[in-house]
């Protein structure tokens, strides 16, 4: 079968394809070591599978293919580590702490100390924004920051897990506070 297909031969994959593979890795992963992993991972996948290459195809877009679901699949895992390791955005370690509980810095610009017409422009503004988030993360954060309810009961009544209670807070809490970031410095009200 090598004979048939032109770049079939695996010991030339490198120097013909490897530059463009690694360019896409990097461009996606944003890590070099990440990126040359990832390439070698879909090298070692087509290797591997060179059985079922369909012969018709050329070989550059058949490994980019392999390359591609191999960088979604450490994409998918770093977002997971990233979550069970607790890796928190800066703006939002301002505003919440390690329980999700309001920091005394967010407190101390609580919008029930504004003026109220500041207030007043606050919540437009929150609601707003509310209504721009997927269903689920806005019953969770109205349920769990406006209305102070227990995460158990929440967890309950959403029929979610307690992992993914705090997964969809987390979400919620980016999107409020990138919202609202943005509708205030516009003078939204």
């Amino acid at each position: 079968m090598q004979d048939q297909v032109p770049n079939l031969d695996p010991s030339n994959w490198v120097s013909v394809h490897g530059e463009t593979l690694y360019a896409y890795a990097m461009s996606r992963l944003k890590n070099a070591d990440a990126a040359e992993d990832a390439v070698q991972e879909a090298l070692l996948g087509g290797l591997k599978n060179l059985s079922h290459f369909p012969p018709e195809s050329d070989v550059g877009p058949w490994l980019m293919g392999i390359l591609k679901k191999k960088v979604v699949d450490r994409q998918r895992k770093s977002a997971r580590e990233d979550t069970a390791t607790g890796d928190v955005d800066p703006i939002l370690a301002t505003l919440f702490d390690k329980n999700g509980h309001w920091t005394e810095a967010a407190r101390a610009a609580d919008p029930l100390r504004l003026d109220s017409l500041e207030q007043s422009e606050f919540m437009g503004i929150l609601k707003r924004c509310l209504k721009g988030l997927p269903p689920n993360q806005a019953a969770v954060f109205v349920g769990r920051e406006l209305n102070e309810r227990n995460p158990e009961d929440l967890c309950k009544e959403l029929g979610v897990s307690s992992t993914n209670l705090w997964v969809l807070m987390y979400r919620a809490r980016l999107r409020l506070a990138e919202c609202i970031r943005a509708r205030w410095a516009m003078g939204e009200a």
